[in-house]
């Protein structure tokens, strides 16, 4: 048995640290000869073929035994109790939660609906209300019923994805907890879409410069996160299982099965018929963050494996490196795709690039070749309407009745300041000339 591990290590590597129940590594007294040894050895590139270890979690969640949900007594442990549908009666699900992870990142201890509702400074039956908690399959029937108007968008790329924004007083309590629990949990330090102190500019400075460039988006991103991975979410900051259901209903979407889908194509449809995170909510983009977590992990890992930086915004996922990289693209390709689909989600491969510094590299939007810069053809086009707004007049050119148009153009303009300032200046200097008179 000890050649047969021998060998092993050899060929795959050491098998990774298993974390204790707290979540962290259980510490390995080694020597320095032998840390230098393993990190010389994890930094030189695989000489056969790359096996992505399996995943082992060990969760550090608390649990009830099934035999104790059974809650004592005739009536209910508190109101809006579960059913226990094995022995009768009700099932207190408000006592696993860990006040631990809670203390830990300073967010509001509940336990039951009433807690909830209390928090939210709501009846208890206009949350339940919220959560469709009174419709039947727990989903609205039509779009009246829901608590989200629906708009289809047509993509770039064909098809259409769903918007779908709240209404004010779901859209007042999925504030609320956006605010005081989502923004207090840090995403992984990869992730720069929808994070405070991060930006498209953060998420492009590590690739200025490199040789290689990879592309990768996924597809259908807000609806892959479904209703059970939200639940999980919740579970892991520490709440119990009664609350997390609830949170997690708070903040996901069922698209009534009435509702009208573009071009007669009933596969629009069909991602956002399951609960999930709608495109539209506030909490939206802070849940599908750490709904990634486990894949920055992963991809970080991979990336760091064959020196490539790696950064993700939103559902655009980016790699880039050096020509250390460039043999290797044949074992990187696939190892990122099945990552992917092991977290879970899905790759567009029509978007999937590999981009050479030859070519112009682009990362959200952002030129990255030499240093960042603004892309040609943006700002040939936001000149293109200043000159107009100067010719004719900013009405002319407000083709999407932007109720500001001015702030828009200033908005633009000073992403453009912030990429080139030279350009930016150039742009400033033709807005100023404007008659908003006209």
């Amino acid at each position: 048995m000890g050649l047969i591990t021998l060998l092993k290590r050899i060929l795959f590597g050491s098998a990774p640290s298993i974390p204790h129940a707290g979540g962290q590594p259980e510490p390995a007294a080694e020597s320095t000869g032998d840390h230098t040894a393993r990190v010389g050895a994890v930094s030189q590139r695989p000489s056969g073929p790359v096996r992505l270890a399996p995943l082992r979690y060990q969760s550090s969640l608390v649990r009830t035994p099934p035999d104790r949900e059974h809650a004592d007594g005739a009536g209910k442990p508190y109101r809006c109790a579960h059913i226990d549908p094995r022995r009768g009666g009700y099932l207190d699900l408000s006592t696993d939660g860990d006040a631990r992870w809670l203390e830990y990142y300073g967010l509001p201890h509940i336990a039951t609906p009433e807690q909830l509702a209390v928090w939210l400074q709501l009846p208890l039956g206009k949350v339940g209300w919220l959560t469709d908690r009174f419709c039947q399959n727990h989903r609205p029937q039509n779009t009246r019923e829901a608590h989200y108007h629906y708009h289809w968008l047509a993509k770039r790329s064909g098809g259409h994805r769903l918007i779908e924004a709240p209404k004010s007083q779901l859209k007042q309590v999925q504030q609320q907890i956006l605010r005081e629990i989502l923004c207090r949990v840090p995403p992984h330090t990869a992730a720069h879409g929808f994070t405070a102190g991060r930006s498209i500019r953060t998420n492009a400075r590590p690739h200025v410069g490199q040789r290689v460039l990879i592309k990768f988006d996924l597809e259908d991103f807000y609806p892959s996160c479904r209703y059970a991975r939200v639940v999980a979410i919740y579970r892991s900051l520490g709440y119990c299982r009664e609350v997390a259901l609830w949170l997690a209903r708070l903040t996901t979407s069922a698209a009534p099965a009435n509702l009208r889908f573009p071009d007669g194509n009933l596969r629009s449809l069909m991602p956002y018929l399951p609960r999930h995170l709608p495109q539209g909510a506030p909490t939206s983009p802070a849940l599908a963050n750490l709904s990634a977590y486990s894949l920055d992990v992963r991809l970080a890992g991979l990336a760091a494996r064959y020196h490539l930086k790696y950064t993700r915004y939103a559902d655009d996922l980016t790699f880039s490196g050096d020509g250390h990289s460039i043999p290797a693209l044949r074992e990187i390709l696939p190892l990122i795709t099945r990552i992917v689909r092991d977290e879970r989600f899905r790759v567009n491969r029509k978007k999937r690039k590999v981009i050479r510094n030859n070519q112009r590299q682009t990362v959200t939007g952002v030129v990255v070749n030499q240093h960042l810069n603004i892309r040609r053809d943006e700002f040939d086009r936001l000149k293109a309407i200043l000159h107009n707004c100067r010719k004719h007049g900013p009405a002319s050119q407000n083709r999407d009745d932007h109720p500001d148009f001015a702030a828009h153009l200033r908005g633009r303009i000073a992403h453009v300041m912030q990429l080139n300032r030279h350009r930016g200046e150039k742009l400033l200097a033709m807005y100023d000339q404007i008659d908003w008179a006209r």
